[in-house]
């Protein structure tokens, strides 16, 4: 898919619509979705609708077409906005789900999947994680067995973005046991079909807004055109998408802490401390000014990696480096933000607080830092 060129003034023109639509159909209820431990499943048909979701899949699949970078400026909106718990879901979404259905899928599929996507009919996840193997594909226990035409499946994914609303799941499952990572195929599976069921909601100490469950397979029969890509090639096709999920990751990451220093920014100029706002105090001055050269340096090595997914150079090394430097910084930059609000940084009545929770599982998810620095050390001394 040639990613088409966009210019600033339809960039910002999106954009504003965007913020327009956050303003209207989220901000109002995003608290309530806070304590819901999830957002309603209505949203994702009311996002579609909008034409916020999958944007840049082909109009043929009835999305708008459009540029690789409205689609990253949506989810750094709602980063920055502090949607945490929707960025990680939409991410997923439209971001990991429906780029696999179109880079790897064959026309059937993505004629079924895509415009379900698009619409909002069909929220995607993608099924990784077990209980006993994160990060380690090779130590994957759920199974697909060929049965003639149809595959069974057999185990259980944690941990799942998305897994309650979820209708197709992208299953990643062990086709040859005896292969380790190069045993690994993916599998769309619709989510009403028998043998497949969901676990209760995860409760987790922030992106409270991102449903994220358990999810089982009990002699789940998929014909075998759910086989998305090669049979025993999953762990390439997903290190061929790494790329643009942790640039996902990336943006997030930058964006909220961006979200987070505006709010600090704008509090240290009213709170008052020894007769004068805190925005005097030296500490403060260079504090934030630190938090500002960060962001600043991450938000240069995003758009360059940007510039290098779209000219098709952006590498694992390139998206491993991106995702460790962008989420540990950060860390950094919520934590300094939240220090600057004193007791009230740790009360839920100021948003800093869900900056602060929403900002930790960015170092685990989609690859932990310390996976992050092991796949860069084998770039520089092989393994």
């Amino acid at each position: 898919m040639t990613d088409p060129a966009v210019s600033n003034e339809e960039l910002e023109l999106f954009r504003d619509m965007v913020l327009r639509f956050f303003e209207q159909e989220v901000h109002p209820h995003y608290e309530q979705w806070e304590k819901d431990c999830m957002v309603p499943r209505q949203l994702w048909n009311t996002m579609g609708q909008a034409g916020l979701l999958c944007v840049d899949m082909p109009e043929e699949y009835g999305a708008a077409g459009a540029s690789f970078e409205i689609n990253q400026m949506i989810e750094w909106e709602m980063s920055r906005l502090g949607y945490g718990g929707l960025g990680s879901g939409y991410n997923i979404h439209s971001n990991i789900v429906a780029p696999y259905i179109f880079n790897l899928g064959t026309e059937e599929q993505k004629n079924e999947w895509l415009p379900k996507l698009v619409t909002g009919e069909a929220v995607g996840a993608i099924a990784m994680t077990e209980p006993g193997a994160g990060s380690d594909l090779a130590g994957m226990r759920t199974t697909a067995v060929r049965d003639g035409d149809e595959f069974v499946i057999n185990g259980s994914k944690v941990f799942i973005t998305n897994g309650i609303h979820t209708d197709l799941v992208i299953v990643c499952a062990k086709t040859d046991p005896g292969a380790g990572s190069k045993g690994v195929s993916l599998f769309l599976v619709d989510a009403s079909l028998p043998g497949f069921s969901k676990g209760q909601k995860i409760e987790k100490i922030g992106q409270h807004a991102s449903d994220t469950a358990e999810l089982f397979f009990d002699n789940l029969r998929v014909p075998a055109s759910a086989l998305l890509g090669g049979e025993n090639q999953g762990f390439i096709h997903l290190m061929e998408e790494l790329p643009r999920e942790r640039l996902g990751c990336a943006t997030q990451a930058v964006a909220q802490a961006q979200g987070a220093f505006d709010l600090a920014v704008a509090y240290v100029q009213e709170r008052q401390a020894f007769g004068q706002p805190i925005a005097r105090f030296q500490n403060t001055r260079f504090k934030l000014a630190d938090v500002k050269a960060d962001i600043a340096l991450s938000k240069a090595l995003l758009d360059q990696n940007m510039a290098k997914f779209k000219a098709g150079t952006m590498t694992v090394d390139d998206a491993a480096i991106l995702k460790l430097t962008t989420t540990e910084m950060q860390l950094r930059a919520v934590n300094e933000c939240l220090q600057l609000f004193g007791g009230y940084g740790y009360t839920t009545e100021y948003p800093i607080s869900r900056f602060y929770v929403d900002a930790r599982i960015q170092t685990i998810y989609a690859g932990t830092s310390e996976i992050m620095k092991e796949v860069i050390s084998r770039g520089i001394l092989g393994r």
